[in-house]
């Protein structure tokens, strides 16, 4: 027997409580996993509070993040004890998730956890840090140096961008931030690499079609009218990488800078990249992430916090990641 974290509806209503399961219980996916850890980010809170649609099919484990070992495997990329890691592939929405001791996945799901880095590091960066290295890969192969110039990070305080900022600086990038509140974002940012930091209404205000040359490089965690104002300040010849939908589906902007700019916008999804590809990403943040990065506010909780905390993250009162032992 062990713990997991079930999701149920009664009348529209999520309810959230810890059961005891048997392994005949969790679907059959091919591969076994003891769960050291998992994360609780914010659209798990939507998910056990029930205040986002996140779930269409009960019961469910929520937990789109996990790490831990081989239990047992069919396949025989994997064996008993190896240590694996988990993001996306619609785990705690679609397929039962990390918030579980054990958990039933599918082969192509996991990859195997980079030497010099534990489960608990591995969730403290989870689907974000995953998509940081991904959108920084995307730059770097777009022949972006840190000689051209600056590089911009949208959304810069959030998971994807602070983990973007610290990979930039890492590798020698002038990184500029862009967020709410520089008084109390801006310390810490500055402490992870970034060199300018920038108010997020700067970005907020109507963009022309092109304006003055700044950027050299951009991720932007953001998209919509946040993307469209970034595009008309890249440099020429400059690279956008995308990852976010935060700020709307919509993209109101011209191919000005498309053309007349030679700007190239990258869409990163770290869902749909090969396996290869994630591999090599977990690899490089396992080699740039410095200790001092794993030192920032991280909240270990167990099973049974989770849905108070699940509350406090949709509700803007959690600062930082949280981090679940299971």
């Amino acid at each position: 027997m062990f713990d997991a974290l079930i999701l149920n509806q009664e009348d529209k209503t999520t309810i959230a409580a810890i059961e005891q399961l048997e392994e005949s219980q969790l679907p059959d996916e091919g591969v076994l996993v003891a769960v050291d850890y998992s994360s609780l980010n914010y659209k798990d809170g939507l998910a056990i509070t029930g205040k986002g649609k996140i779930i269409r099919n009960f019961p469910m484990v929520p937990g789109i993040d996990l790490a831990g070992k081989v239990l047992t495997s069919d396949d025989p990329r994997y064996q008993e004890g190896d240590s694996v890691v988990l993001t996306g592939w619609g785990v705690g929405e679609n397929h039962w998730g990390g918030m579980s001791q054990k958990a039933s996945l599918k082969p192509e799901w996991l990859v195997p956890l980079p030497n010099g880095l534990t489960s608990k590091q591995a969730m403290m960066v989870g689907t974000a840090g995953l998509t940081a290295m991904l959108c920084v890969q995307a730059l770097i192969d777009a022949e972006i140096k840190p000689e051209d110039g600056t590089v911009l990070v949208t959304g810069a305080s959030g998971g994807v961008g602070s983990v973007a900022v610290t990979l930039l600086s890492q590798l020698g990038y002038k990184v500029a931030a862009v967020t709410g509140r520089i008084e109390e974002n801006g310390p810490l940012l500055e402490k992870l690499g970034a060199s300018q930091l920038i108010e997020r209404s700067e970005f907020e205000e109507p963009a022309r079609p092109l304006e003055k040359q700044l950027w050299a490089g951009a991720i932007d965690t953001v998209g919509s009218k946040m993307l469209a104002k970034v595009l008309t300040q890249m440099s020429y010849n400059s690279a956008v990488a995308a990852c976010g939908l935060a700020g709307g589906f919509d993209l109101p902007t011209t191919v000005m800078p498309f053309i007349l700019r030679n700007v190239r916008l990258q869409g990163v999804d770290s869902v749909s990249c090969p396996r290869e590809k994630r591999m090599a990403a977990w690899e490089k943040l396992a080699q740039l992430l410095p200790t001092e990065y794993f030192e920032q506010a991280c909240t270990e909780i167990t099973l049974a916090d989770a849905p108070h905390y699940a509350e406090k993250i949709t509700t803007g009162q959690n600062t930082g990641r949280v981090v679940i032992k299971l």
